[in-house]
């Protein structure tokens, strides 16, 4: 049985919860206090219901209405990816327009309606409110204080960490921790938020599992997420914590860079050293929700997957944007096992595979524009690796968090805080293994183009970009060099306004 089979297989044990901005629906008391939550098994049950939550839910679902949130593959992926300047989903054609909402993200004119947004608040806040309704059952359950206390450092641990992305995404967000809590909740500030979560996390660290344990949150896992909340302090409350960020890093143990990074994005990934957190998928566990490769590759791309042309559905969809492949210095390794690039050949007989209109199917760097691209015009997105027999769902592990993050984080703060030589230690180790010569000297830009490079399509960018300053300066096809969209956070989704009057729109942007 693989490591991730636990957790892959807790999908038939989710429970329907109601959403923390929707709470006057009836409560499920689902856990008897005198019969159930005893056993181990029975405990796995019921946390395995929260870990599931990462994998965000269908438009089928009563949470989806008609908005597809899977968090590896849709809508909350393409939030932070062409809203920074690594991908972009241009129109082709006919396709891929949907009401101009990548147009939006790419440009930074998004509001407060546009899909992609209420899919990223609403797979947090989702999450969030699974996580207080099964810490509401753990309760009500069986268990003694200890083991309640146990099981609930896991829970708060994961919601620390949508938490997380909703300080980063969406700053001030209403913070619920009461499953039982009927009014609607009202927004905190940008900074209670990042306190709470601090806190969230340095209550339960000691209580959480200790060294690796692959799927779990841990120790490790806590870690890492309080460094990169201390990385981006000076974004979230006005006040750096770059010595912070180095403490929890040097905390993070037991982990080491694989000697290759696609190591990292292969099928069976779960063997990787490096690897801190992930949303585990296998399909004969009944997974769903990671089929990016899906979203990015030709139509026609099955000829080159599969000799009888029989490789799963591909939408022709998010793609690099243009300079992005060209950044990568002579020699790095991680560019062609991130992106793909050139004249696509049949699996078959080797020839040429060909787009429905007879041309070569061959993929361009450039691109005409955001709002007319021809079919095979943008770099296609490479970095999980593909098999013949992939299913629609794929089974690579989703990564969150690898150790090379926190070597970065701490080249980054050591350097921030005026240890350049230390520094240059932590980085040349990630740029041996991409087969790059050691730097002797560091800039921002320079760090910049480390983060970009080690960690495309891996949802860090928009954060980076942020952090850098490089969010508010013109790219491609986002021309405005005084954008302050709007100060680094989206709108408050006009729907849930909607919903909660309590409510109250992040400055800058409209109800609507």
């Amino acid at each position: 049985m693989k490591i991730k089979t636990l957790y892959c297989a807790m999908l038939s044990s989710a429970l329907v919860f109601s959403s923390c901005t929707n709470l006057d629906e009836e409560l499920y008391n689902l856990v008897s206090a005198d019969d159930y939550g005893k056993t181990e098994s029975e405990i796995n049950t019921i946390v395995g219901g929260a870990y599931a939550s990462l994998r965000g839910y269908g438009s089928s679902t009563d949470e989806g209405n008609g908005v597809n949130c899977y968090p590896a593959s849709e809508y909350v992926f393409f939030l932070n990816e062409c809203s920074s300047d690594e991908a972009c989903i241009p129109t082709r054609g006919t396709d891929w327009y949907d009401g101009g909402r990548y147009q939006q993200l790419q440009r930074h004119n998004w509001t407060a309606d546009n899909t992609c947004v209420l899919a990223g608040w609403r797979y947090a806040f989702v999450g969030v409110s699974k996580v207080n309704a099964i810490v509401y059952q753990v309760e009500q359950s069986g268990l003694t204080d200890e083991a309640k206390q146990k099981v609930n450092a896991e829970l708060r641990g994961l919601r620390a960490y949508y938490y997380y992305l909703l300080l980063d995404g969406f700053g001030n967000v209403p913070i619920t921790t009461d499953f039982t809590q009927t009014e609607l909740p009202v927004n905190s500030t940008r900074k209670e938020v990042y306190d709470f979560i601090e806190k969230e996390l340095t209550e339960v660290i000691d209580l959480l599992p200790s060294g690796v344990q692959y799927g779990r949150f841990t120790k490790n896992v806590a870690n890492t997420l309080l460094a990169r909340l201390y990385l981006n302090a000076e974004v979230y409350t006005g006040t750096p914590q770059w010595q912070k960020c180095l403490d929890a890093c040097y905390k993070v143990s037991g982990y080491s860079l694989t000697p290759d990074y696609k190591a990292n994005f292969l099928i069976k990934n779960e063997t990787s050293t490096e690897i801190i957190f992930a949303i585990p998928y296998d399909h004969k566990q009944g997974t769903t929700g990671n089929y990016l490769a899906s979203m990015t590759y030709h139509y026609n791309q099955k000829w080159a997957f599969s000799a009888d042309g029989s490789y799963q559905w591909c939408g022709n969809g998010i793609c690099a944007q243009p300079g992005l492949y060209s950044s990568y210095e002579e020699g790095d390794n991680r560019r062609d096992k991130t992106l793909l690039i050139g004249q696509q050949y049949r699996a078959d007989n080797g020839s040429e595979v060909l787009m429905d209109n007879g041309e070569p199917l061959c993929y361009t760097e450039e691109i005409n524009s955001n709002d007319d691209a021809t079919q095979p015009q943008g770099a296609r997105l490479a970095k999980y690796e593909w098999s013949a027999t992939d299913s629609w769902e794929r089974d690579n592990d989703w990564v969150l968090m690898r150790y090379a993050e926190v070597l970065m984080m701490q080249a980054e703060a050591n350097y921030r805080l005026g240890y350049t030589s230390t520094a240059l230690n932590y980085i040349n180790k990630i740029r041996e293994r991409a087969g790059l010569p050691g730097l002797t000297d560091l800039d921002e830009q320079k760090l910049d183009d480390e983060w970009k490079h080690e960690f495309a399509f891996e949802g860090l960018r928009r954060t980076t970009n942020i952090r850098f300053g490089t969010y508010f300066k013109s790219w491609w096809e986002k021309d405005d060099d005084a954008d302050d969209h709007h100060t680094g956070i989206f709108p408050i989704p006009a729907e849930e306004l909607k919903k909660n009057p309590n409510l109250r729109q992040n400055p800058g942007y409209s109800d609507n």
